[in-house]
């Protein structure tokens, strides 16, 4: 009788551990299949692809939209002054890029001149992130931008429609700001992204 409970101890620690090792594969699988990948036309013009960056069991989860320029140079998304903006951004909710945090985006790979995704890039590419966001499994998910927004809702609402409510995405709370590069070019609209990761806060809070 003694011993029953030391040996379900041990078969969670071992269930656990399996875990865990079938999550680390399937990360592996994952991270080399993006640079393989070859679905879209945006292959053939990229310098690298763009995966993701974070703690991969992060309660936190932000998902932009595209590389840009400085990303697919690095293959690490939101750097340069977009990056900065987000990294204070994320220090306003005492938050830090790798720390409880993952970021990625919807496309791994750059459109050329920055311009808008394109329908059938969003929907070869989706998959990938689908998988990241299954693994990590996040508590509350921050869609910044339109296309992000808009893929993981299935919507075309415009960003101000969409904010200041939560959502959810199979299962996980999500809410909608804007893309930190769209607020480089549009300043007044921080206030509204400030407000809307005080929202964000209380949501994570509730959870």
């Amino acid at each position: 009788m003694g011993l029953a409970p030391v040996w379900r101890l041990r078969k969670k620690e071992k269930s656990a551990s399996s875990a865990t090792q079938l999550a680390g594969g399937e990360w592996l699988t994952l991270k080399q299949a993006v640079p393989a990948c070859t679905a879209c036309g945006l292959h053939k013009t990229r310098t690298q692809t763009v995966f993701g960056v974070g703690d991969e069991n992060a309660e936190w989860m932000l998902i932009g939209e595209a590389p840009g320029a400085e990303e697919d140079r690095l293959g690490d998304p939101f750097v340069g002054q977009a990056g900065k903006l987000l990294d204070n951004m994320l220090a306003a909710l005492s938050l830090k890029r790798g720390e409880n945090v993952y970021i990625a985006n919807v496309l791994k790979c750059r459109p050329p001149g920055n311009r808008n995704p394109e329908a059938e890039e969003v929907a070869k590419c989706t998959p990938f992130l689908k998988q990241q966001i299954a693994l990590i499994r996040p508590k509350l998910i921050i869609a910044m931008g339109r296309f992000a927004a808009q893929t993981l809702l299935a919507t075309d609402a415009t960003i101000s429609s969409l904010r200041g409510r939560v959502y959810k995405y199979e299962g996980v709370p999500l809410i909608v700001t804007y893309h930190p590069a769209y607020l480089l070019r549009n300043l007044p609209d921080k206030a509204k992204a400030w407000a809307d990761l005080v929202f964000a806060r209380k949501t994570m809070q509730s959870l």
